[in-house]
């Protein structure tokens, strides 16, 4: 059967990478007539990520795999010159990838044409929120572009109206004399966004925001301006959770947005990290627990599983291991905890999550691990570090009641969070009867239900494939 061709990119981290491909694999299963290509953007002394995307791409032949795996040749990176901030320095890595982009894509299309007696068809080519600047790449080759969206509809929201909320942060906010971070002129000041119901304290805008002189800032303006160029927008998420961000993003002209989610690897790394030892030992822990006694990562009362690990080196490197953890806890703690918890490093969060003996998890509301703890069903108290997470906190906490609220404005260089915080945050979170936990059961539900036949993203995706077909006119 003669196939249709899809192009996906991503920004080089394993936590936009995956579900790039997961969301790949989804459509070209969904739809056989589609052949995906992704084409990867290389960072090296990554082997979780190698590991990951040599699972992803083990297959006998061309045809018989669904998603073909590209590397991209190494470009130089950009100098210290032109860039202030992580996020800047990302950005132009992926742009000085244009050409290596345009040159994969013809290169493919000539390798299809040839192993098959008609010509090649492309459907569509899928770039995530940092790598819009193939867009340009895609209107060169005359290849329509979608957004993949990996974060939340309520995210995507802020960052379409960002360019208007830009002119109000310049008029309305000052610089602070104690931080790098911009702050209200006055006090009481909160932020309207048409995809949050409540009002938000700005102190819940990404560090990246809250730093309008950094460059990161202006690239911010810059993709959220290109998403508008897309043919579609397609989020990682579902309606029943997401009801009133998707439909804020269904208004006023914008492409058509396709709710997909949640997809996810399940599996996780337990099927493809080096390390299953490790993993192995984890899980032997987690059968000796009773059911539901866990929180995943802290501790008290309850029994704890806390995977502590360094700070990643930028954006686009993975987190290390530490070398030695006796020195970074305090004085005795391994051994007065040994009989109630475990501390370690890695660990498939997703196989976590999953175990029986898990009654909360203590996030730093990345979308993934959200997205993960609600498909099975465990309670989040709120812990974000950076990106989006003080965004993600704030919905899950006030608007979708799926949350308990440890903090929803931690970043670096905020105060501590003490003890006691912790402790009233975790009480709620493991009490049998609270509300949040009864709403995130009902949510587990909803998140299967949403991916079954004639389920809001299973018909999402339909719709999304009925509009990738119709740029080939309709093709049978």
């Amino acid at each position: 059967m003669k196939k249709l061709h899809l192009f996906f990119i991503s920004t080089p981290g394993i936590g936009n990478l995956v579900p790039l491909i997961e969301f790949a694999r989804l459509l070209t299963n969904h739809d056989r007539r589609f052949h995906a290509t992704v084409l990867l953007i290389s960072i090296p002394k990554r082997p979780i990520v190698t590991s990951y995307i040599q699972s992803r791409g083990a297959s006998s032949s061309l045809d018989d795999n669904p998603i073909t795996f590209v590397h991209l040749p190494a470009v130089d990176p950009p100098s210290s010159d032109q860039y202030e901030s992580s996020l800047a320095y990302l950005c132009l890595l992926i742009d000085k990838h244009k050409p290596h982009v345009k040159h994969a894509i013809a290169n493919a299309l000539q390798i299809r044409s040839n192993s098959d007696s008609d010509s090649v068809r492309v459907a569509g080519f899928f770039v995530d929120m940092f790598c819009t600047s193939m867009i340009d790449v895609a209107n060169e080759l005359g290849i329509p572009s979608y957004l993949y969206f990996a974060s939340p509809a309520s995210f995507l929201g802020f960052l379409l109206y960002l360019p208007t909320l830009d002119a109000q942060l310049a008029t309305e906010f000052v610089d602070s004399e104690h931080t790098q971070l911009i702050v209200p002129k006055d006090s009481f000041t909160e932020l309207k966004i048409p995809s949050f119901v409540n009002a938000l304290p700005p102190l819940v805008l990404p560090t990246t925001v809250l730093k309008r002189k950094e460059d990161g800032y202006a690239w911010f303006l810059y993709h959220a301006r290109r998403y508008t160029e897309t043919k579609g927008m397609v989020v990682n998420t579902f309606q029943e959770l997401e009801p009133y961000a998707i439909d804020s993003l269904r208004v006023g002209g914008m492409p058509p947005v396709y709710p997909t989610g949640p997809v996810l690897d399940l599996a996780g790394p337990a099927e493809w990290h080096p390390d299953r030892v490790h993993q192995e030992n984890i899980m032997k822990w987690l059968d000796d627990q009773p059911p539901s006694s866990v929180v995943f990562l802290l501790f008290w009362k309850h029994g704890f599983l806390w995977s502590t690990r360094e700070r990643p080196k930028n954006t686009a490197h993975l987190s290390d291991e530490y070398s030695n953890l006796e020195e970074v806890l305090p004085e005795g703690f391994l051994d007065r905890t040994a009989k109630i918890g475990l501390v370690c490093g890695w660990v498939p969060q997703a196989t976590i999550l999953a175990h029986q003996a898990i009654g909360g998890f203590v996030s730093h509301c990345g979308w993934n691990s959200i997205m993960e703890s609600l498909w099975y069903g465990v309670p989040i108290a709120t812990w974000p570090i950076y990106a989006e997470q003080q965004l993600n906190a704030f919905q899950l906490v006030k608007e979708l009641r799926l949350a308990v609220e440890i903090r929803l404005d931690y970043r670096e260089g905020s105060n501590l969070v003490s003890a006691e915080e912790l402790e009233k945050a975790l009480r709620r979170l493991m009490d049998g009867d609270n509300e949040v936990r009864k709403k995130t059961k009902e949510m587990k539900e909803r998140s299967r239900m949403a991916m079954m036949e004639n389920g809001s993203s299973y018909k999402s995706l339909g719709y999304l494939i009925e509009e990738l077909l119709a740029n080939l006119g309709g093709y049978k």
